[in-house]
């Protein structure tokens, strides 16, 4: 994924006191896991990431480090001009730093970077603190999705933003 190597050397340039963002490498997956057992009701299984990184060639995923600790992830699948959140979580420990908002910042660079001019995502209609930081991206409603989430039949909402094409980065800093 050299156009992903790429955008990683402008941010390892800026000076974030060791944070740092990569793509995801399939040693990478217990850590994963991890933090996907304990941000989910329902966590994706290690085989199921490695399959995003081995057999989607719609998907790209990314890390961030601190200091070469994994304390959070996020991915996306890239189809035409769309860019479609699968998973972005935080580590608990890490959480309250504004370091989601810095991970969805990156997702969405690198979308655009990729050439997306849109995102969506998937949310619960109860998680109001994941909606609002949605919202600072540039997140809007448009739709339900009736009984999305298998663990307790939650609906989902559908929201959707409009990348700036002109590489700006996302309105929450």
């Amino acid at each position: 994924m050299a156009d992903f190597d790429l955008l990683q050397e402008q941010s390892e340039n800026r000076g974030d006191g060791g944070l740092l963002f990569r793509s995801m490498r399939l040693d990478d997956i217990p850590s994963i896991i991890a933090i996907e057992h304990e941000a989910f009701t329902s966590p994706w299984t290690s085989d199921a990431f490695v399959n995003e990184l081995t057999h989607n060639h719609f998907a790209r995923y990314m890390v961030m480090e601190l200091h070469g600790e994994i304390i959070g992830y996020g991915g996306m699948w890239l189809i035409m001009d769309e860019a479609h959140v699968t998973n972005i979580a935080v580590n608990s420990e890490f959480r309250g730093r504004k370091l989601g908002s810095r991970l969805l910042s990156e997702l969405q660079k690198l979308a655009q970077f990729l050439g997306a001019s849109r995102m969506t995502l998937e949310v619960r209609v109860t998680n109001e603190v994941a909606q609002s930081l949605y919202r600072k991206f540039g997140f809007e409603p448009s739709g339900i999705r009736p009984g999305y989430y298998s663990d307790n039949n939650e609906d989902a909402l559908i929201m959707w933003a409009e990348l700036d094409r002109s590489g700006a980065k996302g309105r929450a800093q």
